[in-house]
């Protein structure tokens, strides 16, 4: 099973600098041998606001037993709150593709059908949806989708993109079918040094 984890570091005043370059080190060295181990598949940096320490990551476990003892392994964990996502396989997922562009971005992707709709019509776009994905993840542009949990009644969907800039991401966006019923929240991401794909060179 796979997690989304919005990570907080909060280091506690008057730490000497040196102790935080150890834990920092050690949680290099931790991710290391998580992303070998099969366990941690992607670290990214949401906009930070001045001293803020965040970062998002996507990890996999059993349960959410297994996922809190690898959270618990990471060195940075005695100052961190975590809060956990997790995530089940959205059919449109195109998950062996890459991205086509420099630039990564976190969707939440929220679908509100207008009440009346005939099944048909939703029936029709979402066919067309997943069409336009899968052509989306071949160009690159669609790196990853998920389905968090969501309320009644409610489609929610949480996707990863390549894109040069937000402008490109938006008319991107526009091109799905399902868009004419969609609210979107888009984070962009930068580099983590610790991401096993920035590391992998891929």
């Amino acid at each position: 099973m796979e997690y989304f984890v919005d990570m907080t570091t909060h280091i506690p005043t008057g730490t000497p600098e040196e102790t935080v370059d150890d834990i920092r080190g050690r949680e290099a060295a931790r991710a290391r041998e998580l992303t070998a181990g099969g366990r941690l598949l992607r670290l990214w940096r949401p906009p930070l606001a001045p001293g803020e320490w965040r970062t998002f990551g996507l990890f996999t476990a059993e349960d959410d037993r297994g996922l809190d003892e690898t959270l618990a392994s990471m060195p940075l964990h005695v100052w961190r709150t975590d809060v956990v996502t997790p995530l089940s396989p959205h059919p449109n997922d195109p998950r062996n593709s890459r991205g086509a562009e420099p630039a990564e971005f976190l969707t939440m992707l929220t679908l509100t059908v207008p009440e009346g709709t005939p099944d048909q019509a939703v029936d029709d776009l979402k066919a067309r949806e997943a069409v336009r994905a899968r052509q989306l993840g071949q160009e690159g542009r669609l790196i990853r989708l998920w389905t968090p949990p969501s309320e009644p009644a409610q489609w929610r969907t949480l996707g990863l993109w390549s894109a040069s800039d937000s402008a490109r991401l938006t008319a991107t966006l526009e091109s799905l079918p399902l868009h004419v019923w969609m609210t979107v929240e888009a984070t962009p991401l930068t580099p983590h040094p610790n991401d096993p794909v920035m590391r992998a060179g891929l």
